[in-house]
């Protein structure tokens, strides 16, 4: 028999905030986490905005020592993780930490790390090269970093599909305890590619706005949107088995009803031009949950303000959706936090049990031209009040990466 998976923690550290209830916060206030770059000198580049994770100090959260030898991403994941262990109410005494896993995901990880450590081999020498540069650099080494922090001994793995990573990551999860192989799962995603090489990259394939305005820089669904704003941070959700989460008394936000995933099988970075394979993967997920388009509420888009991006999208939910995509609330929380790649998901998964939680819509902030083509009811520049019960998170990613999870308000049966 399959098991009822509900979502019992959540842990942030975001551009608007560095813990939940600060990011949730910052989306009621409308808050916009963009500003110039302070990671690097963007003096050569077009690019002169990210949105990063302000008055960051790793001393605040790790000694000298452990703070050295993790990368930023690591930082961030682990930090989003003890919040999130901390709210579910997880210990040694209510949960087998045998039966724990850590699914948590990232774009690339270490970059930060990576451009460091060629600079020095480049200048200084190969024997100067860190003998951490390895550990604190691949993907895998934020879970890895969360089991070690935590003694969760359960199954650990990093799920990398670009964008769509920390979706991924939270729906194989939810798999993996639906089918009774863990009772808990620590899920999401971490990213900290804020550097001078990773802006390079983005912005020579033409994917980021070159817009100095930081009202007019991540603009989703917006007729004069012309690329994504890089963010950087974490997000983490508990996953648990129902039946284990009754018996040790959590606190119970939402329950996990869904999941689905395709591939384009296209482009390694356009997305398919009819939104196809994005359809499907939120009609697999609804198919999961045992849901009909009517019964969607919201959903959480990947909306990440390029032009391609955001039109195959809205194609996407309209194929799937049919004619209630017309009625249907959908918002984009990059115009607060940017596109933090492959943390992107677990951000907004958060975002939505928040949303679930306060029955309030986040709005499309710094929302002004209408696009013909974006014809959805993106919730412009508002917070909206409204009763939600199921909302679904879209993910895609370069690749053709497809993810869709679908959120339930916890009710027994």
């Amino acid at each position: 028999m399959e098991k009822r998976v509900v979502i019992t923690g959540l842990g942030a550290i975001t551009p608007i905030g560095k813990n939940v209830e600060e990011t949730w916060k910052g989306i009621e206030n409308k808050k916009n986490g963009i500003d110039n770059i302070s990671l690097f000198d963007t003096e050569k580049f077009k690019t002169k905005l990210a949105a990063e994770v302000k008055e960051y100090n790793p001393l605040d959260y790790f000694e000298q020592k452990q703070a050295k030898r993790f990368d930023r991403s690591s930082q961030f994941a682990v930090i989003a993780a003890r919040e999130a262990v901390k709210d579910s109410g997880i210990t040694k005494e209510n949960t087998d930490f045998d039966r724990v896993g850590i699914f948590v995901s990232s774009g690339i990880a270490g970059l930060r790390t990576i451009q460091e450590q060629c600079e020095i081999n480049y200048e200084k020498g190969n024997n100067r090269v860190s003998p951490m540069f390895i550990p604190m650099s691949i993907a895998n080494m934020p879970a890895g970093n969360i089991a070690i922090e935590f003694g969760f001994k359960g199954e650990s793995m990093a799920i990398v599909t670009a964008c769509a990573s920390s979706t991924h990551s939270i729906g194989e999860a939810y798999k993996t305890i639906k089918q009774g192989y863990e009772d808990v799962v620590i899920a999401g995603g971490t990213e900290a590619s804020i550097c001078s090489v990773g802006i390079a990259g983005f912005e020579n394939m033409k994917a980021l706005t070159n817009s100095s305005d930081k009202n007019r820089a991540s603009i989703p669904f917006d007729k004069e949107r012309s690329g994504f704003v890089m963010g950087e941070g974490a997000g983490i959700v508990v996953l648990e088995e129902l039946e284990h989460a009754k018996k040790r008394g959590a606190k119970i936000y939402a329950e996990l009803i869904g999941f689905g995933s395709t591939t384009d099988a296209y482009h390694i970075t356009s997305p398919c031009p009819d939104g196809e394979c994005g359809a499907k993967a939120i009609i697999r997920a609804m198919a999961d949950s045992g849901i009909k388009p009517e019964e969607v509420d919201y959903v959480n888009t990947h909306g990440t303000s390029t032009h391609l991006n955001d039109l195959t999208e809205t194609m996407a939910i309209k194929t799937a959706l049919g004619e209630t995509s017309k009625k249907v609330m959908v918002s984009s929380t990059k115009g607060n936090v940017g596109h933090l790649l492959g943390a992107a998901g677990g951000v907004e998964a958060v975002i939505c049990v928040k949303a679930i939680e306060n029955q309030l819509v986040p709005p499309t902030i710094n929302y002004k031209e209408k696009d013909e083509e974006c014809d959805l009811d993106i919730v412009p520049n508002e917070p909206r009040k409204a009763e939600l019960n199921v909302v679904m998170s879209n993910s895609l990613g370069f690749g053709g990466h497809n993810s869709c999870i679908v959120i339930k308000k916890y009710e027994e049966e």
